[in-house]
């Protein structure tokens, strides 16, 4: 959540995502008698009492500077009201993960705890309700966490991430759940509601939805603009995050990083303009570490903090993330704003009466803590939360193909391969593994027979000149030596786009950068912000010059030596800067991965080739992903398996759709699981034995070749074709897909009404039939098509799932609810919510790309008149355009239409009857915006002639006279040179 830390390049960061506030523990017990009774019988202390007078209360009693104290993630505490420290943000995506200890400097302390599969898994079980069950275990763990040690692990939750999944390049794929906004809001409100508990009043945790809004890139991240015209904001960006806020699921939102339409979305209104009407219960919204200090470094958009500051309370968020666990800039910078006018005191109240509410409801003022104030440590790693992380990871596993070879019989020998076949790794959004199951040991446990294993890597030994590259204790520099033993044997592991990681025999560690610019091998997996156990091994020379490319490299700070060199005293050091300065290496192959991985298949009945990425590694925070490409060793891995042992089996761990289309066609079976926790092994071996029948499903698309992808910045899902939504080629693996070990019959497809108002709901229903011979799960999806509209549809939209169990022969009646309001688009002639009269395909299958049965429902609805352009139109309320953007008409509110010359803008099926054109626009230089009808290259109606204004929130009011305007038809404006253009309308 937070942009790399501009430390010493020696110096590994803390996570800058970072400064999730530690605090102080709780000062009730540790006050004098006499203060403590006083302050028992404050009414804010009183359960019976509702909420709004508790926190009314409270607030009422605080002086400006103790309001001013509680903006900041470690909010202060009050020892006159026995009200103490309190932090924001412990961070808990698929259990509890890590905090950071005020008392010990902000350092991060990572919790040993249940891990649930990564984000993308819980989605991939189609399961609310198993869902809901995770996120309970997550809340109760959370709560035993904070009450060993409150000053570390508070109750605030940055989780879940719901940021849609529009494209696997993004490096956080990981931490969401779909490119779907139905599934998004589903899961994300079974998450929430389970980490918040069911008492009404009383909060188990509060989660807060990551990170509004539009936030999928990671490059340049803080400081590009995501583009979303009103349609796909409304109905694709803004639809995830209504869903769990409007359910009372989520307890408020985090601000991006990004800019959306030109604006920061850590200053941006929508935060008061829109989230905050999805719900009527009070939301405490927070900003993303460093994020108010974007706003006066990187994006510059502010000239002082104060008025940064200002800007963020304003725009209504809360919290300030920001300066780790230094609140007195932020202090500082408040009561500035305050001095200079830029803020009341009425605003601060609005934050502080928001962040009490939530305060309250975690019972922190009831007497023993509320509901959920007897969970201690012993809730955490239970038996109980055990066995739901083993269910939740079978059930998340999607089998993409089978050709009979799954499920596995037992007593057959096994040879498990593969960089993943026998480790399990840990994200950055993870709590550490209180055990380990690998693929190899549940295997083992299942088989009933001989399983043998190897990671089917390289051995490699370097030499130069003066000896081999030599590795000895964990904290000693790596020096070239005359030793010939297996302190100078290192396994290379392939991650793709040219990374390696490299394993010391010695010690089992991995070669990291080291202090200064050494290279030592002290990390037991590659780990921390930077990822500082990257390299690169580039021929060179005829041989092989060692590259370093942890994260780091990319910052302008860290310099232009990346390149190892042998020292005199034969040390190596990353002090060269080309590949001609740095030391030559053999690369001497002690041992072929591939020749190990093509024994041990060859000596196996069925060889199952465990294959992947390491989330520290393959895109994550601050690295998105150039290649969907399985890593080329692994590949070559696979590859030379298969052809040793026909019955082979990929299982491919990773977190982001792959372009497998090889193994498509030449592996037998093929199963996905994201990186699952402490029980992927079993959960993995449950699912290739048949003990679990696989019914995970796909939540994204997953595509034949990145070449299908648009640019990763282009937001506009509807014009870029992104996701299954607009998509209009043929993808490897749909949306939706999940193959089982039984088969199942779809019939009779019968609507409760053949057609329903603009206002109505109806009932889907569909028996299923399980037509194989073993029990299993189904996930029967409800999708719908428009057939008619003055907008262009999705090709199909999903609007309803459940996941069945059926008994061998059994069927059962499925029935999915369908409302007119989901049916429903925004129509940006009128700025609103429109349900069209129209026909709709009601399509019920197994994936969006199968469907099984089709009706058809006519909704009784409305038509979407004539454009009416005589009104003031916003220039944004476009319906087509090319060579265009959106930028910010003010730094608060308003959106313009911006073009560098040549970009245009088109209005259809619009009165075209008139004389005059007036315009509000904006311009560095005289320019031209040409009015044309039928097409952008159609015949002249007028042209406005557009000043230089300067300043580009300098706007002036231009008109232009219109020759030939007349009849219904297509409005277009064509920018002659660099112009922004706010609104426009016509008069007769």
């Amino acid at each position: 959540m937070s942009p790399k830390s501009p430390k010493t390049p020696n110096q590994i960061p803390r996570r800058s995502v970072l400064a999730i506030a530690a605090a102080a523990p709780l000062l009730a017990a540790t006050l004098p008698r006499t203060v403590h009774a006083q302050v028992a019988d404050f009414p804010f202390r009183d359960p019976t009492l509702g909420l709004e007078a508790r926190v009314a209360d409270l607030l009422g009693r605080l002086t400006l500077d103790e309001k001013v104290a509680l903006l900041h993630q470690y909010q202060a505490p009050v020892p006159r009201l026995g009200v103490a420290a309190f932090k924001t943000g412990t961070e808990a995506l698929h259990g509890v993960a890590w905090s950071t200890d005020k008392a010990a400097g902000g350092a991060v302390v990572t919790a040993t705890a249940t891990v649930f599969p990564q984000a993308i898994g819980l989605a991939s079980t189609w399961d609310p309700a198993l869902v809901e069950q995770v996120g309970t275990a997550v809340g109760t763990e959370a709560r035993g966490f904070h009450a060993e040690n409150p000053g570390v692990w508070g109750l605030q939750l940055w989780a879940p991430v719901v940021n849609l999944l529009r494209d696997p390049r993004w490096g956080r794929n990981e931490e969401g759940y779909s490119e779907d906004p139905y599934l998004t809001g589903a899961i994300s409100t079974a998450y929430g509601r389970g980490i918040q508990g069911e008492d009404p009043d009383h909060l188990r945790a509060a989660p807060v939805l990551k990170h509004y809004l539009a936030n999928n890139n990671e490059v340049r991240r803080d400081t590009t603009s995501s583009v979303l015209r009103p349609r796909v904001k409304r109905e694709y960006y803004e639809s995830a995050f209504r869903p769990a806020l409007a359910a009372d699921a989520a307890t408020g939102v985090m601000s991006a990083y990004n800019l959306v339409n030109g604006r920061p979305m850590t200053a941006h209104f929508d935060h008061n303009d829109v989230v905050r009407t999805w719900t009527t219960r009070t939301l405490f919204n927070v900003t993303d570490a460093g994020g108010p200090n974007n706003l006066t470094a990187g994006q510059a958009y502010y000239a002082t903090q104060p008025e940064a500051d200002a800007a963020v309370l304003r725009a209504g968020l809360d919290s300030f993330t920001v300066d780790d666990t230094n609140s007195a800039k932020t202090i500082e910078a408040v009561h500035a704003a305050l001095a200079q006018g830029l803020l009341a005191e009425s605003d601060v109240d609005t934050a502080v009466r928001h962040i009490l509410s939530i305060r309250v409801r975690l019972g922190e003022f009831d007497p023993g803590g509320g509901p959920y104030g007897h969970l201690g440590k012993e809730v955490v790693d239970s038996p109980e939360h055990r066995a739901l992380a083993r269910k939740t990871a079978g059930r998340a596993i999607v089998l993409l193909k089978n050709d009979g070879l799954l499920p596995l019989p037992r007593g057959r020998t096994v040879a498990v391969i593969g960089q993943l076949a026998d480790t399990l790794y840990t994200d950055w959004y993870s709590g550490a593994l209180p055990y380990r199951i690998t693929p190899f040991d549940g295997i083992t446990e299942a088989a009933g027979a001989a399983v043998s294993t190897t990671e089917g890597v390289d051995r490699i030994a370097l030499r130069t000149t003066g000896g081999y590259v030599t590795a000895t204790a964990a904290a000693t520099p790596l020096t070239v030596s005359a030793s010939t033993g297996d302190d100078t044997r290192f396994d290379v592991y392939d991650w793709g786009e040219g990374i390696v990681t490299l394993r010391a025999l010695s010690n089992g560690n991995f070669l990291s950068f080291g202090p200064d610019r050494t290279l030592v091998n002290n990390a037991p997996q590659p780990n921390g912000w930077f990822v500082q156990q990257q390299f690169k091994l580039v021929a060179h020379g005829g041989g092989h010059v060692l590259e370093y490319a942890g994260n780091e490299t990319d910052d302008s700070w860290f310099g232009d030596q990346k390149y190892v060199v042998a020292a005199g005293d034969g040390r190596l050091t990353i002090t060269a800067k080309s590949p001609a300065e740095a030391t030559v290496f053999t690369r001497e192959v002690v041992r072929s991965g591939i020749e190990s991985a093509v024994a041990a298949a060859s000596e196996a009945d069925i060889a199952v080739v465990v294959a992947g990425s390491m989330p520290f590694i393959s895109g994550r925070e601050d690295d998105d992903r150039q290649s969907l490409d399985l890593a080329p060793a692994q590949q070559a891995v696979l590859e030379a398996v298969r052809q040793a042992n026909p019955d082979t089996v990929l299982v491919l761990e990773n977190s982001y759709p792959t372009t497998i289309g090889w193994a498509q066609q030449n592996v037998r079976s093929v199963v996905w699981t994201t990186h699952a926790g402490a029980e992927t092994g079993h959960a993995l071996a449950d699912v290739l034995y048949g003990d679990v029948n696989p019914a995970g499903r796909l939540t994204q698309t997953w595509y034949r070749s990145a070449a299908d992808l648009p640019d990763l910045l282009d937001y506009d899902i509807i014009k870029a074709g992104r996701t299954y939504q607009y998509f209009g080629g043929d993808p490897l693996y749909p949306f939706g897909f999940g193959l089982s070990y039984t088969s199942f019959d779809y019939r009779n497809l019968r609507l409760s009404a053949p057609s329903m108002s603009g206002q109505g709901e109806i009932g889907v229903n569909v028996v299923v039939t399980n037509t194989g011979t073993r029990a299993g799960d189904e996930v029967v999806q409800l999708y719908t098509h428009q057939r008619t509209s003055r907008d262009p549809q999705p090709n199909l939209r999903l609007r309803a799932f459940a996941r069945v169990h059926l008994a061998p022969g059994e069927a059962k009646t499925v029935t999915l609810s369908l409302r007119a309001a989901d049916l429903a688009h925004w129509d940006v002639t009128r700025d609103r919510w429109v349900v069209e009269t129209a026909t709709h395909d009601v399509l019920v299958g197994a994936s969006s790309a199968d469907i099984r049965v089709r009706g058809t429902l006519r909704v009784r609805g409305e038509a979407i008149p004539q454009r009416d352009l005589h009104r003031t139109t916003e220039a944004e309320n476009f319906d087509d355009y090319a060579g265009i953007t959106l930028t910010d008409r003010t730094k608060e509110r308003g959106t313009s239409v911006t073009s560098a010359g040549g970009g245009w803008i088109a209005f259809r099926d619009a009165d075209l009857h008139a004389r005059q054109l007036s315009a509000l626009v904006s311009a560095p230089a005289p320019t031209t915006i040409t009015v044309r009808t039928g097409r952008p290259d159609g015949p002249v109606l007028g042209t406005l002639t557009v000043p230089g204004t300067g300043d580009r929130y300098a706007y002036v009011s231009v008109s232009a006279p219109l020759t030939g305007a007349q009849g219904r038809g297509d409005l277009y404006l064509v920018f002659g040179g660099p112009a922004s253009l706010g609104t426009f309308s016509l008069t007769r």
